[in-house]
Formats: C-alpha cells, structure tokens, sequence
C-alpha cells in the first residue's frame, strides 16, 4: 500500500481552446473540473492502476465539499486535516491552434497554527499501514523547513520506502535521511543542485555536470536518482552507473500531470520489485498515457 502526501492541494480547471487569442472573448465548451496537486495525481494514476493508496493533505475553506466529492467520484481515498487555507484553483489551457498547454497557478494561503502538528500525527497514524510514502510537491506557506524531512525521518525509521518528487530546500533537507529515490524534473534539479547552471542551454558539458552531481548524491545518500526531461530521455543514476531511456513522443493533448503519472507508474513498478530501468520505462508508459488525455494526471479517460 501507498502513502502519498500532498500539502498543497488545488482544485484543476482544464479548458480546450480551438484557438486561443489574448485580449478577447475566448469561449469553450470543452471543459472539466477534477481535485489536484501532485500527490492527488499521482493517487489516482495509482488507484487507476490497481495499488491500493491512501493520500493525505491539508484541507480549509468553502471549496473542501467540492474537493471531498471530486476525489469520492475519483475513488481516491483520502485522509485529510483542518488547515483553514482555502484550496486553491489552478488552470490549464489548451489551445489547439499552436498546440500548446498554458498553467496558471494560484499560489495558496498561509495554513492555520497548528496544522502542521495535526499533519504530522495523522502523518504518524497512516505509516503504519504502508509500505511506500510518497511525497510530492510544493508545500502551502505556514508550513515549517522541517515539515517534509521530518516525514521522511519518520518513514525511515519505521522501514518505509520513500519517493521524493521534491525541489529545493525540502530535497535538499530531506537527502540526510536516505529517501530510496528522488524524481524532480530536469530543472528543478538544476535549480536545486546547479542553480549557476540555470538557463544556460543544454549540451554535453551541461549533461557531464548533471552525471557527475547525480552520480555524487547516489553515492552518499545511497538513493536512485530519476530525472525526467519532458519529450527527451529519462536519466537515471543507480550506484555508479548513469543511464537513459529514449522513448518516441506521441503529440500530446494535454501535458499536465504526466511528471505525476510518470511517478506513480515507476513507484508501482519497483513496488513489484523491478529493476529502475524497467520501472521508468512503466513510468514513461504512464506519463505518455496522460499527455494523450484531456484529463488531468490520469491514464484513463
């Protein structure tokens, strides 16, 4: 069973657009609403594909009924806490015209005192029952530095396998503790790892450095480092050893999420006891399988 863990849920607008012109009237009557947030996508993509999950999350404000009931038609069993910071909206537009899909984030409000502490006991009853934790994302504002690496402290200390989707400071943090692997993107690597790197382009010595720093974290935190780079190879670092894994991109409909059912089909498949190779490829197959949906971190319709 799976624990994932999101303390930044959002409620997603996806709308499609046979053309999109800035400075109009833009009207579409393709459209849908579904509970999001990286860890909420990575639960459905899970539950999709059988494993058995619990999510859990901060939740306040007017929009919880509406959250609750998106995720209760979404199968998505759901452990939450009181936070008193209103879920947010984010929106993905696309705009067939130039295929192209458009985030617009809300940033969230502040959580309420002592939400953390209602997390972390809830965090603590839900260990127990799992063999994987999985936590993914950007946390809301009132949460502390310490938050996301006192989790993965305490799954550790109980035995739990730990998949980090983070950046910045909670990675960063969170890497003495020995997380089993770390998935960020390419450039939330480099912003967390080589941030003078940042915007300089790619390239062979951009790549060198990417190996050697991947390389150096999976020899002393002895975690698997998974790096997804959108259409381009996935690279992985497991020991001493750097690899890839090309796959034909398919022209996607919809891109959003595909980083979170990249992770939940290489969390399920190690679950299984693959080897990474063979589980990023079941995480490409997930990822894929999203872009060509409208649907937001899903791989079915």
């Amino acid at each position: 069973m799976f624990l994932t863990v999101c303390m930044n849920p959002t409620i997603q607008k996806t709308l499609r657009f046979t053309g999109l012109v800035t400075d109009r009237v833009n009207r579409t009557s393709c459209y849908r609403t579904d509970p999001s947030g990286k860890g909420v996508n990575v639960s459905r993509v899970l539950s999709q594909l059988g494993k058995q999950c619990l999510h859990l999350t901060q939740l306040g404000g007017p929009l919880r009924p509406l959250f609750l009931d998106l995720c209760g038609k979404d199968r998505i069993p759901l452990q939450w806490v009181e936070s008193e910071s209103p879920i947010r909206f984010c929106y993905t537009l696309i705009n067939d015209a130039d295929r192209s899909v458009t985030e617009l984030v809300e940033e969230a409000e502040p959580v309420a005192a002592g939400t953390e502490g209602r997390l972390m006991e809830a965090y603590q009853q839900a260990l127990g029952g799992v063999t994987w934790v999985i936590i993914s994302g950007t946390k809301a504002a009132g949460f502390s530095d310490d938050a996301v690496p006192e989790m993965v402290r305490a799954a550790k200390a109980a035995g739990k396998k730990v998949l980090l989707d983070l950046r910045g400071e909670d990675l960063r943090r969170s890497l003495r503790y020995k997380p089993d692997i770390i998935k960020p993107n390419l450039s939330e690597f480099i912003q967390t790892f080589a941030p003078e790197d940042a915007g300089t382009g790619g390239g062979g010595a951009l790549e060198g450095r990417i190996r050697r720093i991947a390389l150096g974290l999976a020899g002393e935190y002895q975690c698997r480092v998974v790096l997804t780079r959108g259409a381009e190879p996935v690279w992985f670092a497991e020991g001493s050893r750097f690899s890839e894994a090309a796959f034909e991109p398919a022209p996607p409909v919809n891109t959003t999420g595909s980083g979170d059912a990249f992770t939940a089909g290489l969390a399920a498949a190690l679950e299984t006891g693959a080897a990474l190779a063979d589980a990023v490829l079941a995480g490409i197959a997930c990822g894929a399988c999203n872009a060509r949906l409208f649907r937001v971190g899903a791989i079915q319709g």
